[in-house]
């Protein structure tokens, strides 16, 4: 790759002559000789083989191509100064990457609004985000490739910052069998109809978690799919009710009348990789997961994304 004609430092030097009016002015400004700041704009314009600025009077003005390589200089500057940022951080222990992967039932709007709040707190730290089912989420944290892990399952060896419940329900179509008997539905009931159920996306262990062992059953790879199954009049589910509200409004799925069990709220819980220190980024990360994760899902959609966790204290 062929280096770059002109310095980051010549354009902070026209910048300076811009900004502040005239050579002079930008000499006083930036700690330099008048003479000295006139050469370095006169040898950018060599460089690049366009004018930058012309003298009307005693001010410099810009040229139409000055104008448009300035606006572009200045997005340069920025980008340059973030990653210096990043580097300081990153030497004070300070996370260049967080990994988080979380089951696919976890309510996405909690979620978001927390990586919202850790947006400007990250000094430049990414978020993978990956999204598993079932003891997917489990393999990915024990591999190695999650630092936190939001999931229902109680994941061996591990202490999880416990979170709230999801509740799940067993729907159908209005239209659906089930609904027609009218009455309150028994096991065996549910055991002669079609169920969809959701694939678990561990690959070591899959669980049938939720499958009552009806004969007639289609697995889907999402819970999108199955609402859009289970609304289309084809089988039951049980559905978290955050991502089928919509359907439950219009009247396209109905709760089903079960003796038990209709709902189920599992619980979920937020791990870290016991094998890797969090460093600060992820403990912030970690604080604003549980802090929305406490307030009620409407709540957790109408709060302020300013709302911030502290940071460590050693940062």
């Amino acid at each position: 790759m062929k280096a770059p004609r002109v310095t980051l430092e010549q354009w902070r030097t026209l910048q300076a002559v811009v900004d502040h009016g005239g050579f002079a002015q930008a000499a006083e400004a930036i700690h330099r000789s008048q003479s000295s700041v006139s050469y370095t704009v006169a040898r950018m314009q060599e460089q690049l083989g366009v004018p930058l600025l012309r003298i009307e009077g005693r001010k410099a003005v810009l040229t139409e191509a000055g104008e448009v390589l300035l606006r572009r200089s200045r997005q340069l500057l920025l980008q340059a100064k973030q990653l210096e940022d990043l580097a300081s951080n990153m030497e004070q222990g300070w996370e260049a990457e967080v990994r988080l992967v979380v089951d696919a039932a976890y309510p996405t709007e909690r979620l978001l609004r927390a990586l919202a709040a850790f947006m400007p707190q990250s000094r430049g730290c990414r978020v993978r985000l990956r999204e598993e089912v079932l003891s997917g989420v489990e393999e990915v944290l024990l591999d190695g490739t999650a630092d936190l892990a939001i999931s229902s399952l109680s994941i061996v060896g591990y202490l999880g910052h416990e979170l709230g419940e999801v509740e799940f329900i067993a729907v159908a179509h209005p239209a659906h069998a089930l609904h027609q008997m009218q009455r309150q539905l028994t096991l065996e009931d549910l055991q002669s109809q079609l169920q969809v159920v959701i694939r678990d996306s561990g690959q070591q262990r899959p669980r049938d978690v939720g499958w009552l062992g009806a004969e007639q059953r289609w697995t889907v790879s999402s819970l999108s799919t199955a609402v859009t199954f289970v609304a289309n009049g084809l089988g039951f589910a049980w559905l978290p009710r955050h991502l089928m509200q919509r359907e439950l409004e219009e009247g396209r799925l109905k709760p089903l009348p079960l003796a038990s069990g209709m709902r189920k709220r599992p619980r979920f819980n937020l791990y870290c990789h016991k094998d890797k220190p969090l460093g600060p980024a992820s403990q912030i990360l970690v604080e604003l997961i549980k802090t929305f994760d406490a307030l009620p899902l409407d709540a957790a959609f109408a709060a302020p994304a300013a709302l911030t966790a502290k940071e460590p204290a050693d940062v």
